[in-house]
């Protein structure tokens, strides 16, 4: 475990941390029992594991407020919204962290260019950055380059800024999902997170969330997102080992609803 990091297990009935807590506490609450039942988590700490997603590329300014607006109601704890969107005009007295992905979707951008735009979107308002890595450096075998890569941008945007490492893992088998785990821990990352949600070959599935568990223990947090559309399946993310959940349809899954495919 990194210095700096205190060792915290919070079961999901138990309450999160609060929203306002220092962010490197609350990398180490994830859900300890497997076998829990998806009933004992309330609808308001449920909440508050999700970052409210918006990430379409068609997206316009009216649809980036409203989703703000929607994620304060909600009570989620951040907003996730590509970088070109910052700074934003947070509801008064609220809250919400603000997520800006980094070389969204493809992870094929040059560390360098990666770093600045990490950097960029801090000095814009980001609390949290969720960079992509290149997964096809992963699926090569270049383990080296992909921890390289995550280096980059930790070094541009330290410690208090959360950074969250998406692996893309429903291209990866569980050998490149486990030795990219141990890249992204090595590198200083806070979390590791399944998917962008636009790879063909899929999104977040609870054997992912569990092989990622198994790689970093308790050290490292884990993110799932894409494909997660109803309480079901968000609920059995948290109980494989994820503590935070990106979403689209957030209103929807909270009140038991099945969301629309896509971001």
């Amino acid at each position: 475990m990194r210095a700096g990091l205190s060792r915290r297990v919070i079961e999901w009935q138990g309450a999160p941390p609060s929203r306002g807590a220092d962010p490197r506490l609350e990398l180490e609450h994830h859900v300890a029992a497997p076998d829990l039942a998806p009933a004992s988590g309330s609808t308001s700490e449920l909440a508050r594991t999700i970052d409210h997603t918006f990430l379409k590329p068609e997206g316009r300014r009216a649809d980036v407020e409203r989703t703000v607006a929607e994620a304060a109601e909600l009570g989620v704890y951040s907003v996730c919204l590509s970088p070109s969107e910052l700074p934003l005009t947070l509801p008064e007295g609220s809250d919400l962290k603000v997520t800006a992905v980094c070389g969204f979707p493809s992870g094929k951008h040059a560390s360098s260019v990666k770093a600045a735009e990490a950097a960029l979107a801090v000095a814009q308002g980001a609390d949290e950055i969720d960079m992509v890595i290149d997964f096809g450096a992963a699926i090569d075998g270049r383990i080296a380059a992909v921890e390289a890569d995550i280096r980059a941008v930790r070094a541009a945007v330290p410690a208090p800024t959360v950074l969250k490492v998406i692996i893309e893992s429903a291209a990866l088998d569980d050998d490149t999902i486990t030795a990219v785990c141990g890249a992204a821990e090595a590198a200083g990352a806070d979390f590791v997170k399944t998917s962008t949600g636009f790879h063909p070959a899929g999104g977040a599935t609870v054997h992912a969330v569990e092989v990622m568990r198994r790689a970093v223990g308790d050290r490292v947090a884990i993110k799932a997102s894409g494909g997660i559309r109803n309480r079901e399946d968000a609920e059995a993310m948290l109980r494989a080992g994820a503590s935070r959940l990106g979403l689209s349809s957030s209103r929807t899954v909270l009140e038991g609803g099945t969301g629309a495919p896509g971001y």
